[in-house]
Formats: C-alpha cells, structure tokens, sequence
C-alpha cells in the first residue's frame, strides 16, 4: 500500500481520500479548512499541518482545488509541492482548471526532475462517494499508466487522453455538453408542465427517448422525479452555479484561444451568471430551472462570458475544492 499526500479535501477530495484509506492507502491531507480537515479525519485521513508535511515521505500526491490559481499556488513557491516533495513522487492533478495553468505545471513539474500527469474527474459528489468517477489522464504515457494504479479505488473508468494537458481538454468539453444539456433539459421540463403533460410520465419518455443525456437522469430539476436531484432538496448544492460558470468560461477561454464559435455555450453561460447576480451563486446549478419557469427574477444578463472569471474568489494555498 502507498502513502498518499492529499491537497484540497472539499466535496470532492473528502470522499475520494475516503475511497483511498478504505482501499488501504495511508493517506495524508492538508487543507486551508479546519471543517475539511475533520470531516477527512473522521474517515481515516491523517491531518497535516501543511503542504511540505503532507508531501513528506509520500509515493504520490494528489491535488484537487477549484481553479487555476490555486493549483499553481500549492505547486509553485517555497511553501509549495515541487520545492518540498522527493522527485520520485508521482504528482497526480484532480482539479478543473484551464490549460495554460496545466501546462505551466507540467512544465514545471517537468523541470523539476518530476512526473505529473492532469487528470481531472467527471461524475460529482455521488460518484466521488461512490468510488465510480471517469478520470481522464493526460501526459507521459509511463506516468499515466502508474497513476491509474493510484486512481483505480475511485474510479469506474480510467481513460488515457494523450499527451500534457489533453486531460483537462477532454474535461472542459464534457462540462460545456453537459450544461447545455443542463439548460436544455430545464427548458423542456418546464415547457412540458405548461402544456399539461405530468412530469414522472414526460421524463420516462425523455428518459429513453431522443431527449435523453446524463443531466436529465441524474439532474433533472424538477422535483420528485430523480432521487439525485438537488431539486429534491431546495437546490442544495451537488454542483453550485458558481462552478459551473467558472467550468463553462473555462471551455469558453479555450474556444476563443482556437478560434472555435460556442454560441450556445456563450448563452448558456450567461444564464449561470444571471444566477450568480441574483444571489443564488452557491445554490445547485440545475437551479437554472428557475429562470425558465420565472421562479427566480434576476434581470437582463448583463455581463458577457468573461464573467466567470470576475466572479473567482482570491486564491488561497489550498482553499477547498467544490
């Protein structure tokens, strides 16, 4: 079994390191949160004090934080991972992040004497919990390969992507389908209703039908239908719109560095921000539903889809991931 130093314990690191100590790892953790550190205890993750005793002794570390800035501030600086950890530790990156902090890191890391792979993560909380996460890996193929025997306890699918970087492109293209999915499934369901259809019986018939993706099965945002949904539970958050607009403005960052029109995704992105506006950043996403069936009045859509990145908290060392 491994030791494994642990870098951001939110949402989704707190249930993966779980996956990890049930599997047997010795697992390290260190996060800015008190609340996250013991909710990581509680499930057999060691407290660390920081980031360079969290990496000591440790055969691979892992980091999972909500943005760019962040990962490049527990990787880089005196205080950070490259200066503190032994060069032979395989360094594994969970976060959603853009690619030009990827790169920087794999450069970095490359530099360094270090082997570092992005491999970032699709199925949310209840996957993490699960242990069923996608992880799409992105870098040298030999780091890859003994990454996956890290990821295998939380994972239901490992997916090599190719070279530095493409991990993190392979996520932000997902997370741009399935927001559209998101909002397109809202409006449905709320056209649906108005025109007197039932709602378990419209999305039965969504469900295997022409209409289907993952957010209507696992999202749809009308309660009383999906088990998990936020909906359920006055849109507490799975996946806050502050997220997703931060993962939509990613993918759109990424389509204007490639000269690739998304004007959907652009439209879709103005909606979550539109959300954010009117106080309801840190409600589920899926609360998009509400500017369909006009439950939630925020106005017109002012900022344009650089607003994600206006929105995005100061970073800290290690501030929690979503």
């Amino acid at each position: 079994m491994a030791v494994v130093a642990w870098i951001g314990l939110g949402n989704m690191g707190g249930p993966m390191t779980a996956n990890m100590v049930k599997a047997g790892h010795t697992v390290k953790g260190f996060d800015l949160s008190p609340n996250a550190l013991a909710a990581a205890g509680a499930h057999g993750v060691e407290a660390a004090a920081s980031i360079a005793a969290a990496v000591q002794g440790a055969d691979v570390v892992f980091t999972m934080l909500p943005k760019g800035d962040h990962v490049r501030s527990v990787y880089f600086g005196e205080a950070g991972i490259l200066a503190n950890a032994a060069t032979a530790t395989l360094l594994i990156d969970s976060s959603t992040i853009d690619i030009d902090s990827a790169q920087a890191v794999h450069d970095a890391a490359a530099a360094a004497g270090f082997r570092f792979v992005d491999a970032p993560v699709s199925g949310g909380m209840s996957g993490a919990t699960a242990g069923t996460l996608t992880f799409m890996i992105g870098g040298e193929s030999g780091a890859v390969a003994d990454a996956s025997g890290f990821i295998e306890p939380m994972s239901a699918n490992i997916i090599p992507t190719g070279g530095a970087t493409t991990g993190q492109a392979a996520k932000i293209c997902n997370n741009l389908m399935l927001f559209i999915n998101l909002a397109s499934t809202s409006e449905g369901a709320v056209l649906a209703d108005r025109l007197g259809l039932d709602k378990q019986v419209f999305w039965d018939i969504a469900s295997v039908s022409s209409g289907d993706s993952w957010a209507l099965r696992t999202w749809y945002p009308v309660a009383g239908v999906v088990p998990t949904s936020a909906a359920n539970n006055d849109f507490a958050p799975t996946f806050t719109a502050e997220l997703a607009n931060k993962d939509i403005g990613l993918a759109i960052a990424a389509a204007r560095s490639t000269d690739t029109p998304l004007e959907i995704g652009e439209h879709v992105q103005q909606l979550f921000q539109r959300l954010i506006d009117g106080g309801q950043g840190a409600k589920d996403c899926s609360m998009i539903v509400s500017l369909v069936d006009g439950s939630l009045q925020t106005g017109e859509a002012a900022p344009g889809p650089n607003a994600a990145a206006s929105n995005q908290a100061t970073p800290g060392p290690a501030a929690s991931n979503a």
